[in-house]
């Protein structure tokens, strides 16, 4: 049976890896067409090409820095040679920099998260919004956190950031009440990509300690939910979706195996 999402417009932000990469991937595999955005266009091209394998029909890629207004800008005029409207956004973008309290916090970390986790979901949405209003059934899809939900101890700005997300997406559901504009959150819980990587500033032992003794998501887990809420009929709308690894009851219990 063809998917609902055959043929249809999808642009990802943040799409040269993780959760936006895999996301690329299976919304491909669902036969939809695909607008790629991220920093790194090197690995943006391959993510596109392994894209138009798996079964999209197009798939561009297109440098985007969502820190950017004219970035974002001259992205969302790109894409407007391709079609002229849009069916689904995954503003996707965004990241943590540093584990610092307040006290010792550091602009440029903090800048980093409210640039990309606040502003650049705002740029990116005002600046897709005249492709979607007049298309009943497309989808805003924003990937949040658990992080914007419970705070927890060096993590100050990040979930300040998410809980920033979350609140643009409430009012933004209610901004477009009456335009069949589905405006949804999807907010992941332990997973491992490329995320503590970014954190710890490439850190890679640091990194891999977070997940240790734990099975937490995948990239995969967590685009096969963003396929299903952007493939749910028109009248549904997910609001919000809180997805965690079993291993996880919360932010701050986690079950982790000892290593015999």
């Amino acid at each position: 049976m063809p998917s609902s999402l055959a043929g249809k417009w999808v642009l990802i932000t943040g799409a040269s890896s993780g959760f936006g990469a895999a996301a690329a991937r299976a919304f491909a595999a669902a036969g939809a067409k695909l607008l790629l955005g991220a920093r790194r266009v090197d690995r943006l091209e391959q993510v596109a090409a392994e894209c138009r394998k798996a079964g999209a029909p197009a798939a561009h890629a297109q440098a985007l820095d969502v820190a950017s207004t004219a970035s974002v800008n001259d992205f969302v005029k790109w894409s407007r040679g391709f079609m002229d409207k849009l069916d689904v956004l995954i503003n996707n973008a965004g990241g943590a920099k540093g584990l610092e309290t307040v006290a010792e916090g550091k602009d440029e970390d903090w800048e980093f998260m409210m640039q990309t986790n606040v502003l650049g979901v705002l740029r990116v949405t005002r600046a897709c919004l005249p492709l979607m209003t007049g298309n009943a059934g497309s989808a805003i899809i924003n990937v949040g956190s658990i992080a914007g939900r419970v705070a927890y101890e060096g993590g100050s700005a990040y979930c300040a950031a998410k809980a920033g997300e979350l609140q643009i997406t409430k009012a933004l559901r209610l901004e477009l009440s009456g335009t069949g504009v589905r405006v949804c959150t999807v907010d992941p819980g332990m997973a491992e990509t490329e995320f503590s990587v970014v954190r710890f500033k490439g850190d890679e032992t640091k990194a891999k300690k977070v997940y240790e003794g734990v099975e937490p998501l995948t990239a995969g887990d967590i685009a096969e939910t963003l396929v299903w809420v952007a493939s749910r009929p028109p009248h549904v709308c997910i609001d919000e979706l809180v997805i965690k690894c079993t291993d996880q009851a919360a932010i701050h219990k986690v079950h982790r195996r000892i290593a015999k």
